[in-house]
């Protein structure tokens, strides 16, 4: 359909929708998509697990979202049997009560799980945010298929990956290519942000998760003290997404820089990255944010030794990161790992700092518009084409 509000009739007939996201950029793509169906269906109902955007649009949250954003295979195994709990309390909660469809959003440990149970109940189910199959165990793509009737893709390549298998799939685009203004300038985010406008700034994000936190955060502080030393008025500004993340940064921060002054933020991640010059960011969807703000980023990334070491060998492509992805080419700098030493990462941030970046933000700016699809209103019409068939 992909019509503009004005053009949309609402339509009165209930419907009720399952829904669950994992972590923070699941929220944000959740309360997206909920949006867009109430503008078809303003009676719908959704209920599942949501952080606090999700819920801002109506969805009734049965556990808290948190529970669920766990990453690493070392890391998933410590929370296994409370992981196993809510996901058969929400099987026999939807089985019991069957809504029109359920939406898993990304979580493919956890929701491709839930899924099958749901779908051998008799269920729709979509998975929204394809597992990375295309990048490491690809036989993965039967378990998807077992689990789900739809899978809706953020990325085009992942549709094309879907079709060789004769595998249900729509395209839709990512929701924060919609979303994110790549004009606002630097002064525009630091008025903002309450930051002087005028300066250099470096945009420090060792992740959202608990355990990012607990793996980048030590390099991140030594490798920003020495750029302090080499750049005395380079300021330093970190985002944080609650007061959980706070808390464990701030320990963390006591423990290696207490010294080290840094611009604290409440949330308002893209506002940071859009009032920086450069970024210094972990793996994840913040990359697709910096490449729709428009920065120069260098990726660094580690994870605890034995989830690596497990990892490593079943990857099928050259790069992590999904500008990177996107690109078909490394784009920006990724120090993963062993390569995440404090020498490395100073030095390719000083190249971010100081060299010409104007060639990397014009492909940056490329891919962009490449992403700009009206992704949640792509992703509402596939879940109801589903639901009417």
């Amino acid at each position: 359909m992909n019509n503009s509000d004005s053009d949309v009739i609402p339509n009165l007939t209930p419907i009720r929708i399952g829904i669950v996201a994992g972590e923070i950029s699941g929220d944000i793509l959740g309360a997206s998509f909920i949006e867009a169906v109430k503008r078809q269906y303003p009676n719908a109902t959704f209920e599942g697990i949501g952080g606090h955007l999700m819920q801002a649009q109506g969805c009734h949250s049965l556990f808290d979202m948190e529970e669920l954003s766990v990453m690493g295979l070392v890391e998933v195994f410590s929370r296994l049997r409370r992981l196993f709990s809510i996901k058969n309390q929400l099987a026999s909660h939807f089985i019991a009560n069957p809504p029109d469809v359920f939406i898993g959003i990304d979580a493919p440990d956890f929701n491709l799980r839930l899924e099958l149970m749901l779908k051998q109940a008799g269920i729709k189910t979509v998975q929204y945010v394809s597992p990375s199959i295309w990048a490491w165990r690809q036989k993965r793509i039967f378990k998807v298929a077992a689990a789900t009737n739809l899978v809706l893709a953020l990325l085009p390549f992942e549709k094309d990956f879907y079709d060789q298998y004769g595998f249900p799939c729509a395209y839709v685009g990512h929701t924060l290519a919609d979303q994110i203004d790549p004009t606002v300038t630097k002064q525009q985010a630091r008025r903002i942000l309450g930051l002087a406008e005028e300066g250099q700034y470096l945009a420090l994000m060792p992740g959202s998760r608990s355990s990012e936190l607990k793996y980048n955060t030590e390099v991140y502080l030594k490798a920003a003290q020495k750029l302090a030393v080499k750049y005395p008025e380079l300021q330093f500004v970190l985002p944080l997404v609650n007061e959980k993340r706070k808390s464990q940064f701030l320990s963390i921060k006591q423990q290696y820089a207490p010294d080290l002054a840094i611009h604290i933020i409440d949330g308002q991640s893209r506002e940071v990255m859009a009032a920086c010059d450069a970024i210094m960011m972990a793996s994840g969807t913040a990359t697709l944010e910096g490449l729709l703000v428009n920065r120069p980023m260098v990726v660094v990334h580690k994870l605890h030794w034995l989830t690596y070491k497990l990892f490593k060998p079943l990857m099928k492509v050259e790069h992590y990161s999904l500008p990177n992805l996107l690109a078909g080419k490394e784009l920006i700098v990724e120090l993963i790992q062993n390569d995440a030493t404090v020498e490395n990462i100073v030095e390719q941030t000083c190249h971010l700092l100081d060299d010409d970046m104007s060639a990397l933000t014009a492909e940056l700016s490329s891919i962009q518009q490449r992403l700009k699809c009206n992704a949640s209103e792509r992703a509402a019409d596939a879940v109801l084409a589903l639901i009417e068939q």
